[in-house]
């Protein structure tokens, strides 16, 4: 589950050369198997490439991670992919599952217990989206590495 590598002549990795994709499977330890793989991948793109993530875009991650895997293995049959890649400043994650019916974001309600994933979701990332798959669907949202999303890291533009 390492990143893909890049070009030799490149410290800085190409749009989408780093990524790792997993396959979760199982009871509900996935969904923390998941968080932790998570960390993992951004401490190694951290450490491999000197791209800087900060601890508040390492948290974020792990929580949109967390409530996509979880919605996944609460509403879809069979197994779940996790994709995880770098594309510009920010962090992808990708959960694809087998149940086609697509989220819908409910309307606030302080009185519901519970079932509010997607809306933290969507109101954490910087990008969501959500599309239909031959078998199942896609969630994307995108993250940024950085405190301030409007900042670009040096030498590369801004989202």
């Amino acid at each position: 589950m390492e990143p893909a590598p890049v070009g030799e002549d490149s410290a800085v990795p190409d749009e989408q050369a780093v990524q790792t994709t997993v396959a979760l499977e199982g009871d509900g330890t996935c969904i923390a198997r998941a968080r932790h793989l998570a960390a993992g991948f951004l401490t190694r793109v951290q450490a491999e490439y000197g791209l800087p993530i900060s601890q508040r875009a390492m948290d974020l991650t792990q929580l949109v991670v967390s409530e996509l895997v979880t919605n996944a293995r609460k509403y879809a049959p069979g197994p779940v992919l996790m994709d995880l890649r770098i594309v510009g400043d920010a962090v992808e994650v990708v959960v694809w599952d087998s149940d086609p019916v697509l989220p819908v974001a409910r309307a606030a309600d302080a009185g519901r217990v519970g079932q509010h994933g997607l809306e933290i979701v969507m109101a954490v990332a910087q990008g969501f989206e959500a599309q239909w798959e031959p078998v199942g669907k896609r969630i994307t949202a995108r993250i940024s590495l950085l405190d301030d999303p409007g900042g670009a890291i040096a030498g590369r533009p801004p989202l």
